[in-house]
């Protein structure tokens, strides 16, 4: 499906604030339910086979484990780390670090998909980035380290989660521009993306525990 550039920013807008509610949905969430739970309690798998009845057949295995990477990074990795990183520290912090995953998309995609060389303004603020997310983490938090409160770490641990989320997101941004390169139809293309992320939640509810 072709949209115009205005439609793509609308549904860009569109896809933040929801996605932006999913951090404080998922914080009263983890009350009564562990991170291995909502992994798997917020998918919509089979509603998307509703919407597209229509059987993905790729190219090959090297095609599909480009799907499988890519489903692991953007739905295991990702949203366990998202999860585990709120029962750590506040939403708010959580939302801000993963809202560098853009950067980070951009870093790798020069070198994955050779889209060219960075520019000096993008380093630059690459680097004002981070150390904003730095101070960010780092805020309201000194008190408890002249305490040796081990809240602090804690809540720097959560911090640190939700960075390598960011990362996970980025690759998950970078391989699922690659997969859908084979001009395949982008709700069947997600759909196996979410097949493979439901496939590497299987390990994490073993070790974790589901109950239902």
């Amino acid at each position: 499906m072709k949209t115009s550039a205005s439609s793509g920013h609308m549904l860009a807008m569109g896809t933040v604030l929801l996605w932006g509610i999913t951090f404080i949905s998922t914080k009263i969430l983890l009350v009564g339910l562990s991170p291995a739970e909502i992994l798997v309690l917020r998918f919509g798998y089979l509603a998307l086979w509703l919407i597209r009845p229509k059987l993905l057949r790729t190219s090959g295995w090297r095609e599909e484990a480009l799907f499988a990477a890519a489903g692991i990074c953007g739905v295991t990795l990702s949203f366990m780390l998202e999860n585990t990183a709120l029962t750590l520290t506040t939403a708010s912090n959580v939302s801000v670090i993963v809202a560098t995953s853009p950067l980070f998309t951009g870093l790798i995609s020069s070198f994955v998909l050779k889209r060219g060389g960075l520019g000096a303004r993008f380093l630059v603020g690459f680097v004002l980035a981070i150390v904003g997310i730095a101070l960010i983490s780092f805020s309201g938090e000194t008190a408890a380290l002249s305490t040796g409160d081990g809240a602090l770490w804690l809540g720097l641990l959560g911090c640190g989660l939700a960075a390598l989320n960011a990362i996970a997101c980025a690759v998950y941004s970078v391989l699922s521009q690659r997969a859908s390169m084979g001009g395949y139809d982008s709700i069947t293309v997600t759909r196996r993306f979410f097949f493979w992320g439901l496939v590497g939640m299987i390990p994490c509810l073993a070790f974790t525990g589901f109950d239902p």
